[in-house]
């Protein structure tokens, strides 16, 4: 079983900068997955990464602007998140990638940008 840890989410103004970590623990998945819920709406994949090897692919919301990567040492995930706009307020989430339906959610960490 794999536990995920989400933190690093904040207050910041438009056009500001957070990075958001993702501590792994336990067995790994190949890939991992940033996924954000704004009020109201359908959570939503933003980014993912492969384990081994570093692949990446970006939700065209966020591509040029965030980028996600892993420190293998420290079993980590990472979201640097760039350029904020007000839209990009939500809980994030990690999770694997592809998540499946079956796939327990954590806390995740808050975001809020304010215009």
């Amino acid at each position: 079983q794999v536990q995920l840890v989400e933190s690093g989410g904040g207050l910041v103004q438009a056009g500001g900068s957070l990075r958001l970590s993702c501590a792994a623990s336990g067995r790994t998945f190949s890939s991992y997955g940033w996924y954000r819920q704004a009020p109201g709406k359908e959570r939503e994949f933003v980014a993912a990464i492969r384990w081994s090897g570093g692949s990446t692919s970006y939700a065209d919301s966020v591509r040029g602007r965030f980028t996600i990567s892993r420190d293998n040492a420290k079993n980590t995930i990472y979201l640097q998140m760039n350029s904020l706009k007000p839209e990009d307020t939500a809980i994030y989430y990690c999770n694997r990638s592809p998540v499946l339906g079956s796939d327990s959610w954590g806390q995740g960490t808050q975001v809020t940008v304010s215009s």
